[in-house]
């Protein structure tokens, strides 16, 4: 370690910039570990159910209890790097996010693993924020920024698909439970060498929201359970209509809070600029139509086609070649174009995929109806994540990077949370729906399989209504200017990265 301590010194010493890149790459490892959490349990989600005895409808919350807490604790990730530093708060979410995927991986129940995956979302908050903001801080607004853009998006979505991928390899030849051992590793690796070459930043005196961080993270939890209680009992179950009561008044309390907390955890004046606040929404419903296609399309593979998770994991990559390349392709694209256009031209195969989707049947073929739709989901999400993004940051002051930066992972994750809670139902009630009005002629298995295969559908349709929605969000509200080729920000940035 002495060695390497000196090694790392003189480096910085003689190439400040090699420290700089050095550190942005050990940043976008532990993004890497965290986008991919979100995605790789999603091939082992049937070996999960068998093995630690989950409902289909409860299985949702593997996935939702890491995404809730990431999505309800993110902005406190960001104020706690702001008032602490943020070398320290990513090193200690890393750390409990290594410790969480250990107790995962050993988990002997359902509860055990929701548990550990919610400690996994809470770890992973206090470590993403640091990621985006020191993009945001190193690099100049225009081009410069845009291709760091281009780099940080393209591990989150070539990172969600890729995890699709990883996840039937490490199911498939090993255990599920590696899909969760795997971070371990990993998070040590980082927690040893970051210290080397990220410095830590300078603390600003601040304090704490934590009533605003509390009634949000409660209130949107309440309102995913609602969608996920309905889906299992009904739309009349008392439970969820409590949930969702519960939700208005605790959402509610959330926003009064804000509008008069002195250091609020979500400064509504983010929220002034129409454009920004168009690309908040507009990503929300967009992951929200991503993440369901992720979740379902998975069991679908795998319980209507009769796919290994290996073969599953196999099947999306060609998602995940478009999805990089385009993601690569976007920031050389915009200045011609300009970030508008780009979106909405990107749009348009999404929905058009999602719609697709929306035909599957037991009988369907993969090369006839899901290659198709994955290949037009990759181009479309990739022409459109970088655009928006640089549409959420654009302008903002750099009092405000880290709220802002937190804001564009908190839509990511608040909106696969409630997308996949709202699609769920939608699946629940198909499915039940095909369930009390059987087809003639099928047997006990088919029939079961048609039901499957009918919720799923809709799940799918529904999904291409929110993208519909999101395509309307952009037109309507997103304003924004074609980037000139040379244009690059002078003013003063505060450093991310000491030399």
């Amino acid at each position: 370690m002495s060695s390497l301590r000196t090694r790392a010194a003189r480096t910085r010493e003689a190439n400040p910039s090699s420290r700089a890149g050095v550190a942005l790459a050990i940043m976008l490892s532990a993004q890497l570990m965290i986008i991919l959490d979100a995605t790789v349990v999603n091939i082992a989600l049937p070996h999960i159910l068998t093995s630690l005895q989950f409902s289909r409808t409860s299985l949702s919350w593997v996935m939702n209890g890491y995404t809730l807490t990431f999505g309800g604790l993110l902005l406190l990730g960001g104020r706690a790097g702001d008032i602490l530093g943020r070398r320290r708060v990513f090193l200690a979410g890393i750390g409990l996010f290594t410790l969480a995927s250990l107790a995962g991986g050993l988990s002997t129940s359902a509860g055990m693993l929701l548990a550990a995956r919610a400690v996994q979302g809470a770890g992973g908050a206090l470590a993403a924020p640091a990621v985006l903001a020191l993009i945001v801080s190193g690099f100049p607004e225009g081009r410069e920024r845009t291709r760091a853009l281009g780099i940080y998006m393209g591990v989150i979505t070539g990172g969600s698909s890729l995890g699709l991928v990883l996840g039937g390899v490490i199911t498939e030849w090993l255990s599920w439970r590696w899909v969760l051992f795997i971070n371990v590793p990993i998070g040590i690796a980082v927690v040893a060498i970051a210290p080397l070459f990220v410095a830590e930043t300078p603390r600003q005196a601040g304090r704490f929201d934590l009533a605003g961080a509390v009634t949000s993270t409660v209130g949107v939890a309440s309102l995913v359970y609602g969608f996920v209680r309905a889906a299992a009992s009904g739309w009349d179950d008392h439970l969820a209509l409590g949930a969702f009561g519960a939700a208005a008044v605790l959402l509610a309390a959330f926003l009064a809070i804000e509008s008069r907390a002195r250091q609020p955890i979500t400064p509504l004046r983010l929220f002034a600029d129409v454009s920004r606040s168009g690309s908040f929404v507009a990503r929300l419903l967009l992951i929200a139509g991503m993440f369901g296609v992720f979740y379902f399309l998975t069991q679908f593979l795998q319980q209507v086609m009769g796919f290994s998770p290996l073969r599953a994991g196999v099947a999306f990559l060609p998602m995940t070649a478009a999805l990089f390349g385009m993601s690569r392709t976007a920031p050389r694209l915009m200045p011609r174009l300009g970030a508008k256009p780009l979106m909405i031209i990107g749009m348009l195969p999404a929905i058009a995929s999602l719609a697709w989707l929306s035909r599957v049947s037991p009988a369907t073929g993969y090369w006839s109806g899901v290659f198709g739709p994955m290949v037009l989901l990759g181009i479309g999400m990739g022409l459109v994540f970088v655009p928006l993004t640089t549409a959420s940051l654009a302008g903002v002051a750099p009092a405000d990077s880290g709220a802002a930066s937190s804001m564009v992972n908190v839509m990511q994750q608040v909106g696969g949370s409630l997308g996949l809670a709202i699609l769920v139902a939608v699946f629940g009630t198909a499915s039940r729906n095909a369930q009390q009005h059987p087809l003639p002629g099928l047997t006990a298995a088919a029939q079961g399989e048609h039901a499957l295969a009918h919720g799923m559908a809709a799940a799918f349709g529904f999904a291409a209504i929110l993208n519909v929605v999101s395509l309307l969000v952009i037109l309507a509200f997103i304003r924004t200017r074609k980037l000139a080729p040379q244009r690059a920000e002078l003013r003063e940035q505060e450093p991310a990265v000491a030399s």
